[in-house]
């Protein structure tokens, strides 16, 4: 028997009919053996007339005031949810976030989960019930309901797969294995021996122990791009949670960033599938071999996107702690960073936020900018273009076909930062929409990818998603493995740093003063991509009107034949234009999940690095790594000071 988390969201409750259809989801799933949570979103447009409410009388309502309002949505939803269940002959019970023991912190609107409680859960699916419980609330330490926020529902059920997962990894010892119904077990014997397997590799015992989480919602799973943008857009079988973590942060809507996050800190396989056909969905999952095949998993554009540029900044070491220790204070996330290389001992930085997060933003840097003597400046027109996909780490020539393709639509690049696995230009608003689908066709994301596993020929099929939920672990096991999942879900939502490493073989190239015209970036990277040099780490500001400065990072071994064709290269654009070449630097990354959503990071990161005064040369961040530029001299020095602050062993 298997434990299902189901989360039907707010178009999939909207009216009666829908609680109904939803309601005989759930029954199905208890009727197949299994035992079922339901989560629910407030029903249709529910969510937005109570902020209409509130701001008739009021308009700045308190944080505070505004969680106990919107709450009420969900509250709505369970009972209704309950009472359709009840009604078609199956026992069912809801619960609000407050009942079972959702436990937040205090940030009202958008609290993170510190923890849950399954007693109340466990006690009612061990009854023979179908659980329902409220999305997007919990509680504080206080007693005071509390509001996930933006993707709160998505975030709830994970989360809720998570702790399950857990307890039944914590139940599963060879005391409650013998528990099995002995013609299960007779089972389980036949089939282990016609396969070749341990008992606890039985199928059979997989799927009584596993725990899966279904995303109900509007579409029926995760495309190549928004299909209302890009018509030819196709829905993916398979992707990484690394991918989907990237792609939900880019601009991607159809999960949050942060149930993702859940999914990949605690193994929990999800399917986003349709809540009104019976369609195969898009399994997310951990990273597998094939996925490796193919440079490019998916494309997606962000259009409320904002753009601060900050000039004539100090260029010593803690200039950027002390811009992002600001902007993590007020709970402001930054997404693309681009740092300028220092001249005359000036630097730049240049980040974009969220739109509706730019005056919060301003208003905290003016006084510290003012201080430094700097200027501060801020473009709310544009849009993000982002491609993902984790055969970035192995394939070359990504960049090259992105830069291209935007080249032949004539659309300008403002800015450029690439991470492990991605690569994001921002570009004019207006062009946003023509941009997305240039690179959706640059890399042909049309077509149905290469998906087979290993040397295998065959097509992915359903016993291949099949291979893949039963590899991944059900749990931990020994009692120190159960200890360390029970110390991450004491803290669920706190950034879980995996490693940090450092890498000297690199060198840099920097180009100042380069015209900023449309196809100048695609010149200079279809020229290193003839040497068949790699390009890791691309770095792009716009310096001044009209001019930007673009970085990147080669291999050492290479660094002299790639500066040489890009001086000959950019003299032919601009004899204005200048470049540079450093040897002389390491790289350090730091990866782990939800790195660009948790806004301590870069303040952590940054801060570790002022304290010893080892100043930034480069930054790029993505939700998977964050990614630093440091001399190299004080490579060494910069790699310990990192795990001490992230505290992770040598």
């Amino acid at each position: 028997m298997a434990l299902v988390v189901q989360k039907f969201g707010g178009s999939s409750v909207a009216t009666a009919e829908r609680i109904k259809a939803a309601a005989r989801r759930a029954i199905r799933a208890r009727q197949a053996g299994n035992q079922v949570v339901v989560v629910v979103s407030a029903r249709g447009d529910t969510t937005d007339d109570l902020i209409a409410l509130a701001q008739e009388i009021s308009e700045h309502p308190p944080a505070r005031e505004m969680d106990m309002l919107l709450a009420t949505g969900e509250q709505i939803s369970i009972a209704l949810m309950a009472m359709a269940i009840q009604e078609l002959g199956e026992p069912a019970i809801s619960f609000t976030g407050v009942q079972i023991g959702i436990r937040t912190d205090s940030t009202h609107t958008k609290a993170r989960i510190r923890e849950i409680s399954t007693q109340r859960i466990r006690q009612a699916l061990q009854e023979g019930k179908i659980v329902i419980v409220a999305g997007f609330q919990g509680v504080d330490e206080k007693a005071n309901i509390t509001t996930l926020g933006r993707g709160g529902s998505d975030t709830t059920a994970v989360a809720l797969a998570a702790v399950l997962k857990h307890d039944v990894a914590s139940r599963s010892t060879f005391a409650t294995k013998t528990e099995i119904k002995p013609e299960i077990k007779a089972e389980i014997k036949a089939e282990t021996k016609a396969q070749d397997l341990t008992p606890e590799q039985s199928p059979l015992l997989l799927e009584q122990e596993r725990v899966e989480c279904e995303i109900y919602t509007d579409v029926d799973g995760v495309y190549t791009t928004d299909p209302r943008l890009v018509p030819e857009a196709r829905k993916v079988d398979m992707i990484s949670y690394d991918e989907m973590l990237e792609l939900a942060s880019m601009g991607a809507g159809v999960m949050h960033s942060r149930s993702i996050e859940f999914a990949k800190k605690f193994n929990v396989p999800l399917q986003v599938r349709s809540s009104f056909s019976d369609v195969q969905g898009t399994w997310i999952v951990p990273e597998a071999a094939w996925m490796h095949n193919n440079k490019v998993c998916g494309a997606a554009l962000a259009r409320d996107e904002a753009r601060i540029f900050l000039e004539g900044l100090p260029d010593r070491p803690g200039i950027s702690h002390r811009i992002f220790e600001a902007i993590a204070s007020q709970n402001i996330a930054v997404d693309m960073i681009g740092q300028s290389f220092g001249i005359g001992g000036k630097a730049a930085i240049g980040f974009t936020v969220l739109r509706n997060d730019l005056n919060l933003t301003q208003a905290t840097l003016r006084p510290i900018v003012a201080e430094l003597g700097a200027t501060i400046q801020t473009v709310e027109d544009v849009s993000k273009v982002s491609v993902v996909g984790i055969g970035m780490r192995t394939h070359t020539g990504v960049a090259e076909n992105m830069f291209a393709a935007l080249a032949q639509e004539n659309i300008n690049i403002k800015m450029i930062t690439t991470g492990d696995i991605k690569i994001s230009v921002l570009v004019d608003k207006n062009e946003g929409g023509r941009a997305l689908k240039a690179v959706h066709q640059a890399f042909s994301l049309h077509q149905p990818i290469h998906t087979q596993l290993s040397d295998s020929t065959k097509p992915l099929a359903q016993n291949s998603i099949e291979y893949h939920l039963r590899s991944i672990p059900r749990g931990e096991d020994s009692s120190a493995d159960l200890t360390a999942a029970t110390q991450r879900l004491a803290g669920m939502e706190d950034i879980v740093i995996s490693g940090v490493q450092k890498n000297t073989d690199y060198g840099r190239i920097t180009i100042f003063d380069l015209p900023d015209q449309p196809g100048n970036c695609s010149r200079v990277f279809q020229e290193i991509a003839r040497s068949g040099i790699l390009v890791d780490t691309i770095v792009q500001n716009l310096a001044t009107p009209n001019r930007a400065e673009l970085s990147f990072t080669v291999p050492k071994s290479d660094l002299r034949r790639a500066l040489i064709r890009t001086q000959n290269l950019v003299h032919e654009i601009d004899p204005q234009a200048r470049t540079a070449g450093d040897a002389d630097i390491a790289v350090l990354y730091v990866y782990g999940v939800g790195m660009r959503t948790h806004t301590g990071v870069a303040r952590t990161m940054f801060g570790a690095l002022a304290q010893r005064c080892i100043n930034i040369l480069m930054i790029t961040t993505s939700e998977v790594c964050v990614s630093v530029v440091v001399e190299l001299a004080h490579g060494e020095e910069a790699l310990l000071c990192l795990k001490q602050a992230f505290n992770v062993p040598d």
